[in-house]
Formats: C-alpha cells, sequence, structure tokens
C-alpha cells in the first residue's frame, strides 16, 4: 500500500463558508454520532473562527456548545481542531496577549486538541506567541500559512515564514487556500521543500472549491508528502466550500494512497441531518450562489466564502450606483456588470495595497476599499475618496508587515494625513486586559466559570457578550429568525401620504405619525447611510420604501459594519440622523410607516 493520506472534516468551516450562521449545540450534537460512524476521519474542525460570536449572537453560551460539540470526538478517538487568527484569536481585531494566553488554557480544557493558528499578513511576530501559547496549554501547535497567488508570494517567501514558526516550536504546518486561488504545482512544490527540509512536520491542506483548483491541488500536494487533507460532505460540498470527501478518497484510492473506507450509511445520516439543519432555519442565510464554483475568483483571488456578504453589499448600492449614472447620463449597469466591476478593481486595488492576502480581515478590507472606489468613480470622485480607519491600520503596519510595496499614491495619501506607519512588534500596541475585565465581571455580579472560561468569552466578545447575559441577544435573534421566515413571501409595502415634518424633532414627528415605527441604531459608531462618507448630505428622502429584515444603512463601527435594519416594511417618514454622525447605541435614526 502507498502512504496514508488522513482526513478532517471541517464542519464549522462548511457552515461558516455558506452563510451567516452555524448549527446549535443540540444539532451539533445530534450529527456527531454520524460523523464518527463515517469511519473516514482521523480530525474534525469543531469550532474558532466565528463559531463562539455565532452562539453568542444565538443568545446562547459558546463554552457549553464547545464542550459539548467535543467530548464525543475525544470519547471516539477524533482529534479536534480550532481555527483562530494569530494576533486577532478570535475576533477581526487584535487582542491583548493575556487574553490570547487565556484562549488555548480554555480551549485546552475544553477538549479541543489543534490549534490552527494563522495570520492574514503570513507575519511570523504575530504567530509567535500563538505557537508558545498553544504548546505551553498541552495542544497541537499547527501553524497556517495563508496561500495566494501573487508576484511577492513566492516559495522562497513561504519557507521565509516556516522556518520562523518551526523555529518557534510548532508542531504542524496547514497550507490555508482561502480563496482556493493556489496553483497545485506550486503548492506541491512548498509541501516538498517543507517535507524535505522539517520531516518531523506534518502538512495539512485546507483548499476551498472557489475556482476550481482545489482537487488537482489535493492530489498534488499528496503526492508531494502531505499528511492530512480537508474535506467536507453533502450538501455544504463544493461550491465555494471544500471538496467532497467520496471524490477525493476515490481520487487518491485510485493513484495508489492508502486511504479509510466511508461507511456509505453513516455518510447519507450526515448528509440527511445536514440538510435538515438547512431546512429547520441556517439555510435563510445561505445565499444560493454559495454552490457554484466560478472562474472569476482566479482573478479577483477573493475567498469564496466572501460571496455571500459581496452580493450583499453590491445589491445594497445597486440602486445607488445606477442613480449616480443616471445624473451623469451614463448608462446604468445590471448587478452582474456591478461584479464584474468590483472584480477588477480588486485586481487593481489588492497590489497597491501591498497584496495583503485575502483572507479575514484583509480580503474585507480590499474589497470593502474597493467597493468604495467603485462608489467614488461613478459620482465623478477620484478613487481612494474613501479609506476606512481598518484598512488604514493594515496599511499603517499596526496588524503586521504587508508582503508587497505600497503604491506611490497610497503613501501620497498617507503623507497628506500627516499618518505616521508603525514599525514596532504589532502586539506591543495592546497591553494587557484581563485584570479588567475580571473586575469587570465582579462588578456586574458574573463568575469566571469553569476554567476562566466565561472571562475568557467577556474578554473575548465584550459587546457580544452582554447582549448574551443580558438577553438582548437571544432576543434579537429571534426577531431576525422571524424576519427571515416572513422574507420567503412578498413584502408589504404601505403606501400611505407622506407629512413633511423637520428632521431630528422626534416629539413632531411622533405627533404627526402616531403608528409610524423607530428604526435604532444596534451599536454605537458613525452612521452611513450610503458607503460614500464624504458627502454629509446623503440620507433617504422621505418616501423612500424600506422592508422588513433588509439594510436601510449601516454603522461603522472600531471592529467592521453592522446593518441598520427596520423592524417594519413601509415608508420612511423622518430621518433623524445626517451621513456620519456619530452615534450612541439605541439612538432613532428613522421612522418608518
Amino acid at each position: 500500500m502507498g502512504k496514508e493520506i488522513k482526513f478532517s472534516l471541517v464542519y464549522r468551516d462548511m457552515w461558516q463558508s455558506s452563510g451567516k450562521y452555524v448549527p446549535t449545540v443540540t444539532q451539533l450534537k445530534e450529527v456527531a454520532p454520524a460523523i464518527i460512524a463515517m469511519g473516514c476521519f482521523d480530525r474534525v474542525e469543531t469550532n474558532g473562527g466565528a463559531f463562539e460570536q455565532v452562539n453568542l449572537l444565538f443568545g446562547e453560551n459558546p463554552n457549553k456548545a464547545v464542550r459539548e460539540w467535543t467530548a464525543p470526538f475525544q470519547k471516539a478517538g477524533i482529534r479536534t481542531h480550532m481555527l483562530e487568527r494569530g494576533l486577532n484569536a478570535l475576533r477581526m481585531n487584535p487582542v491583548p496577549a493575556d487574553v490570547r494566553e487565556l484562549m488555548y488554557k480554555v480551549k485546552n480544557a475544553q477538549g479541543v486538541n489543534i490549534s490552527r493558528s494563522f495570520c492574514g499578513l503570513n507575519d511570523h511576530r504575530n504567530l509567535r506567541l500563538s505557537v508558545e501559547y498553544a504548546k505551553k496549554a498541552g495542544m497541537t501547535s499547527q501553524v497556517a500559512l495563508s496561500i495566494t497567488h501573487s508576484p511577492v508570494h513566492t516559495i522562497e517567501y513561504y519557507m521565509g515564514v516556516v522556518d520562523k514558526v518551526v523555529e518557534y516550536g510548532c508542531d504542524e504546518i496547514c497550507l490555508k487556500d482561502m480563496a482556493g486561488v493556489g496553483r497545485p504545482s506550486f503548492l506541491a512544490e512548498l509541501t516538498s521543500c517543507i517535507k524535505k527540509k522539517y520531516p518531523h512536520i506534518k502538512v495539512q491542506y485546507h483548499g476551498h472549491c472557489g475556482p476550481g483548483f482545489s482537487p488537482a491541488s489535493m492530489l498534488e500536494v499528496a503526492r508531494a508528502g502531505a499528511d492530512y487533507l480537508d474535506v467536507a460532505v453533502e450538501p455544504l460540498s463544493w461550491g465555494k466550500v471544500h471538496p467532497d470527501v467520496i471524490t477525493i478518497q476515490q481520487m487518491l484510492k485510485a493513484d495508489g494512497f492508502s486511504v479509510k473506507d466511508i461507511d456509505m450509511d453513516a455518510y447519507m445520516q450526515v448528509r440527511s441531518l445536514t440538510q435538515k439543519f438547512i431546512d429547520d432555519f441556517l439555510g435563510y442565510w445561505i445565499d444560493p450562489n454559495n454552490s457554484h464554483m466560478s472562474s472569476l475568483l482566479v482573478g479577483c483571488g477573493l475567498p469564496g466564502g466572501m460571496m455571500g456578504s459581496m452580493m450583499a453589499d453590491l445589491k445594497g448600492v445597486h440602486a445607488a450606483i445606477n442613480s449616480s449614472l443616471r445624473n451623469r447620463n451614463q448608462a446604468e449597469l445590471s448587478l452582474d456588470q456591478l461584479m464584474v466591476k468590483l472584480f477588477k478593481e480588486v485586481e487593481y486595488v489588492w497590489p497597491r495595497l501591498g497584496y495583503p492576502p485575502l483572507v479575514t480581515p484583509f480580503s474585507q478590507y480590499v474589497k470593502n476599499t474597493a467597493l468604495m472606489n467603485l462608489m467614488a468613480m461613478v459620482s465623478g470622485k477620484p478613487r481612494w475618496s474613501t479609506i476606512d480607519k481598518d484598512t488604514w491600520n493594515m496599511i499603517l503596519g499596526k496588524m503586521g508587515r504587508l508582503p508587497g510595496p505600497l503604491a506611490p499614491e497610497i503613501l501620497e495619501i498617507a503623507k497628506e494625513k500627516k499618518l505616521e506607519f508603525y514599525e514596532g512588534n504589532p502586539q506591543d500596541a495592546f497591553p494587557d486586559e484581563l485584570d479588567k475585565f475580571r473586575a469587570m465581571m465582579k462588578e456586574e455580579g458574573w463568575d469566571c466559570g469553569q476554567d476562566d472560561e466565561e472571562l475568557f468569552e467577556f474578554a473575548m466578545h465584550e459587546r457580544q457578550y452582554r447582549d448574551y447575559k443580558s438577553g438582548v441577544a437571544k432576543e434579537r435573534f429571534n426577531k431576525e429568525l422571524e424576519a427571515a421566515r416572513q422574507k420567503a413571501g412578498a413584502p408589504i409595502i404601505v403606501t400611505r401620504p407622506v407629512v413633511e415634518v423637520p428632521r431630528f424633532d422626534v416629539e413632531k414627528i411622533v405627533f404627526a405619525h402616531p403608528e409610524a415605527t423607530p428604526v435604532q441604531v444596534p451599536v454605537k459608531g458613525q452612521i452611513l447611510w450610503e458607503v460614500d462618507v464624504d458627502d454629509a448630505s446623503s440620507a433617504p428622502v422621505c418616501g423612500t420604501k424600506v422592508e422588513k429584515g433588509k439594510p436601510m444603512g449601516y454603522v461603522q463601527t472600531y471592529y467592521g459594519m453592522e446593518e441598520i435594519v427596520p423592524a417594519v416594511s413601509g415608508s420612511i417618514v423622518a430621518v433623524c440622523a445626517k451621513q456620519g454622525d456619530r452615534l450612541e447605541k439605541g439612538e432613532i435614526v428613522a421612522f418608518v410607516e
């Protein structure tokens, strides 16, 4: 028999590459026995990424979910692994070192064996503590290289990262091909270099289908010496997700590799249960386009998991872009034409921003900048008119070193704005915070939990944790679910005469429209009625139709965008905030009747 190739089921990533949510802990416990019975998995990816946040958004305890979900795999001897983002750990912005260290202690105690750690910039400095803390906690440290295809991402570049993380003590390397754009021959060469230089290091390949390279890449890395492959199962395999285990198992078997057999009765049970979860409620947030592969992704290099959010962005600005084009006597664009333009703009923006690998959160920064450029250009403004705070932090080196040089025009804008570039270790800019959060928990009368796991969740996701504890999260999710279920029917558009009233005078609005429903901002931040924040006069006009559950604006927060969603369908009868206003959570920004 040939070399043995082992499989890992990325059940968590299957869901989060498809939609907004993952199954509940009850559903995960229901499917676990069938996954085990398939008999072909040595590993299962159980948590990490946004898993904990999703449970908080459900209004449920994420620590309970991790413990109960990993338990059956531990009992069966199947190793579990999580995904974490290095400096950003389990969120989209940097995390203090003491909170990062506690994460590994908590996750190991909860039954997670392997920590897959990646830095979206492949900056080894952001990975050093991930390796050291994982090992100290008793976990296997697997460092993931964020794979992309560019002139600067060479074999030598990646081996330079490998050399440093092996020096730090990591046990394994993962080739994280998040957009599926890694060329098979390149990935094989990189795998071969790693195995030749470090034969004791295990290599795992993680490749999304996206543009369609991944099956060929899996065969090539297996031939080059890889040990593990990440796979999925129907109905969430292929498309923008991962190849299905059946195809990959048969492909490797035909090539002479030793692979485990698949219990097909159990496979069908996992397939059936997964579909059941989709039909229950999770399918409301799965974009149908995520089931399709697209060669258009080869050029822009965006990860397939972003397609859903990107299409939502495009739909949100489609009308505004066409309005601007009409005002300038230019032809309107279809949604497909707009998508192609955005892909091309990403191709333009990406090298000028230093070739950051297009993985969370840097894929969002590049995509958002490209979208803002499109909005600016159709309005007759120049590119780079708007660059958000998070993207500037990336540009200035506050999150790590960019792989490539910045374009002269970006450097010039930074100079004009008198912005300073950061040369230090990114972690040093974020002092320890656990003592502060421990004191806050004591003040709230909250228990730190088994193995300090509640303290960890609070420190990692303060806002979401507070909403979970107060019950707001569960109430909000139930409303969101109700709105999603009603969305299947035609929206009811209320058409009543609009009485113009002065903006910002809430008492007069209520008097004029006693049945109107207020629209409140969900979080503290800057209101963006449109993405182009330069236009202070931009805001919806009275009479604009809105639909329940669909975003009518956004709030820019320190961690990204939050949608402003009306609770009812109808017409806007008053607007109470200007573009760019800074608001507190709960402030009224409009009334809908």
